[in-house]
């Protein structure tokens, strides 16, 4: 059994125990979808490290007194976010008009009560895992932009803040302006954040050209 199996053994037995509401206790018992798994094998877990803060078949009321169910909720705290594997089949080619229309009136609902709501096609798990990675270091850089690794300078802690907040590499320049030093400064920095493997060159060889959030791969 694999580390990512005896984690999701552990956290799936958890979430039943704790859960109250019979309704998604036997969702849970029933298992989670191929994408939903292939996500988290395959995205989360290697580059979160753990399955904390996250929350399965996470359980909303709507408008209309009526139960939603989330892919996956993200509470870190007092702040939500919500996880949604887009499958091609029943999210986009073959989806009938009516489910087509509740899937749009539950974002509709997410964004309105506060949620920040990340979308992930099942097919780019698949093709794109790199840029998934990064999309979750993103979104969960939302959540934890203020918290940063003890004993960095206040511009390398800013650094990575910087990087947290963007869905893309950014370059020496723009970290520049965000940081107002200057470009061989901000260059001395990266070199050493790229040393505590905090950050990774994106692109370049001989003279690097961009930077990104360290991504597990």
């Amino acid at each position: 059994m694999s580390i990512f199996d005896e984690v999701y053994q552990k956290w799936m037995e958890q979430q039943i125990a704790e859960e109250k509401s019979p309704r998604r206790r036997e969702m849970l018992r029933k298992g989670l979808s191929r994408g939903s798994i292939d996500f988290l094998r395959l995205i989360w877990f290697p580059v979160i490290g753990s399955l904390n803060h996250l929350y399965p078949e996470y359980e909303i009321r709507d408008f209309n007194n009526g139960y939603r169910y989330l892919d996956f909720a993200y509470l870190p705290g007092n702040v939500k976010g919500c996880i949604e594997i887009q499958d091609y089949r029943s999210h986009a080619r073959d989806i009938e008009v009516s489910r087509f229309k509740d899937l749009c009136m539950k974002q509709s609902l997410l964004v309105l009560d506060d949620w920040l709501f990340l979308p992930i096609a099942y097919l780019s798990i698949r093709d794109d895992p790199g840029v998934c990675k990064q999309l979750v270091l993103s979104f969960v850089g939302k959540f934890l932009a203020s918290s940063v690794p003890s004993g960095l300078g206040w511009a390398e802690a800013e650094t990575l803040r910087f990087a947290h907040r963007l869905l893309r590499p950014f370059t020496p320049v723009e970290l520049s302006g965000h940081l107002l030093l200057s470009e061989h400064r901000v260059r001395v920095i990266l070199r050493g954040l790229i040393e505590k493997k905090l950050l990774e060159v994106a692109s370049g060889k001989q003279r690097y050209r961009s930077y990104r959030l360290t991504v597990i791969k």
